[in-house]
């Protein structure tokens, strides 16, 4: 990527990443973060381990007491405690003064995956569109500023991003981030634009906030989204929604091709039909699921 976007992948890979969620658009949560959440029902002890599983990632797959103290803002003595409820649990293994993740950490990711209701119900018709137009398709959900990669169907490597189930992408210049984007009310639109870390990864992306929004607001219009090498120089996006039996987009999806196979008008012209008919399928599905 030109301009130094990156995709950071977390210690394991698949849908564990959802559930860490360390990309470099996301720091690990710290003490001050759960200290500041209020309320009488949040658990300050859950948010704690939870902060000290995603403090492994792929920089830090292995890390010593002190190390995880270090980046969880925690005490050691509390680190060590969530680091030996974890061990006992199976997430977490030692190798003398060593903490790594363990396998059974994926359970939790495939947990979110299998309660999605479009989860299993898209793949294969992603699948047939992506071998229809001989090109990479994929579907991603929001959490907050960002997007989740959920399904993935590649073909060619058209990005230095090395994208899989769980990657995560800034959802203000990205296709499917805009699809989903669209979906929010004006004042969860300005909140969400608001806390976005908004930069400029190439020459083309929209980054005043004012032309951010017309072009979101023309997304909620027509119904679908084409990013031209906003993201990474010559990367082209087009995404459609998916929908659940109410209306509501629950999802994205999208086709990802090279700027040197294609415009950005002859994406819309070509794709854009299979494209919408593969996201109006899948909803169809899930609407019958229920």
């Amino acid at each position: 990527m030109s301009s130094g976007a990156r995709a950071r992948p977390v210690g394991v890979s698949g849908p564990m990443r959802y559930l860490l969620g360390c990309t470099k658009f996301r720091q690990v949560m710290t003490s001050e973060d759960i200290q500041a959440k209020p309320g009488d029902s949040y658990v300050q002890s859950f948010a704690r381990g939870l902060a000290v599983i995603r403090a492994f990632d792929a920089a830090h797959p292995e890390q010593t007491l002190t190390e995880v103290a270090s980046a969880t803002g925690l005490t050691r003595a509390g680190a060590r405690r969530i680091l030996l409820t974890l061990q006992t649990l199976g997430y977490v293994e030692a190798d003398g003064r060593l903490f790594r993740l363990t396998p059974r950490i994926l359970d939790l990711g495939f947990a979110y995956l299998t309660s999605m209701p479009f989860w299993n119900l898209a793949e294969p018709v992603m699948e047939q569109l992506s071998a229809q137009i001989h090109e990479s398709c994929s579907a991603a959900v929001l959490d907050r500023t960002e997007i989740v990669y959920v399904l993935r169907v590649p073909t060619h490597k058209i990005m230095t991003i090395n994208l899989s189930i769980g990657s995560r992408l800034p959802a203000y210049c990205t296709s499917m981030g805009r699809v989903l984007l669209s979906a929010l009310d004006d004042a969860a639109l300005d909140a969400t634009l608001a806390q976005s870390p908004i930069r400029a990864h190439t020459a083309r992306t929209i980054t005043d906030i004012g032309e951010l929004k017309a072009a979101i607001a023309q997304v909620r219009e027509q119904g679908w989204a084409i990013v031209d090498q906003e993201l990474e120089v010559g990367l082209l996006s087009l995404s459609a929604p998916i929908r659940n039996r109410r209306g509501q987009i629950i999802a994205a999806m999208n086709i990802s091709g090279n700027a040197q196979r294609h415009t950005a008008r002859q994406m819309v012209k070509e794709f854009l039909e299979p494209l919408q008919q593969a996201a109006q399928t899948v909803s169809a599905l899930v609407a019958r699921r229920g």
